[in-house]
């Protein structure tokens, strides 16, 4: 099927969103024992925060997981349009694995060291690509380009 490449760095972001879910709770479930923390307590007290229970090391990773359900959404769809229309190839394919590298690159930062004008760098960087993707499949779905896949 042409134009299905560009499903590949989909595929391997959500691989490293399961690598991120790890992460956070090969780290987090010792923190919590450590800590002592009683979960059904969080669930009934809404005052009670992991932030202000566990070190903020451990939470980084947890706040990196959620971060992966943000923006990322949009990369999930922008891929599926373009490799449902047939553009899934080529500079698309490139912005897309570009996207990927960028996002793992702004996970290992915000897992590791949490230094934030990095991560803004790379986040920034990432919604651009991102934005560049959503331009080119508006310009497909829209019948601005032409027929040849470009």
């Amino acid at each position: 099927m042409s134009g299905m490449l560009i499903l590949q760095p989909a595929v391997a972001l959500m691989v490293w969103t399961m690598v991120m879910w790890a992460w956070m709770y090969a780290t987090r479930l010792p923190a919590m024992q450590k800590a002592k923390v009683d979960p059904d307590s969080l669930a009934r007290d809404p005052d009670t925060s992991l932030d202000r229970m566990l070190p903020r090391e451990v939470q980084w990773k947890a706040h990196n997981y959620s971060h992966l359900h943000e923006a990322p959404t949009l990369f999930y769809a922008v891929t599926i349009i373009l490799a449902y229309a047939g553009h899934g190839e080529g500079i698309n394919v490139t912005l897309a694995w570009a996207y990927v590298g960028l996002r793992v690159i702004h996970s290992i930062v915000q897992a590791t060291v949490n230094r934030v004008a990095v991560r803004f760098v790379l986040f920034a960087l990432s919604s651009l690509v991102l934005a560049a993707l959503i331009v080119r499949a508006a310009v497909v779905v829209f019948g601005l380009a032409d027929q040849t896949g470009a």
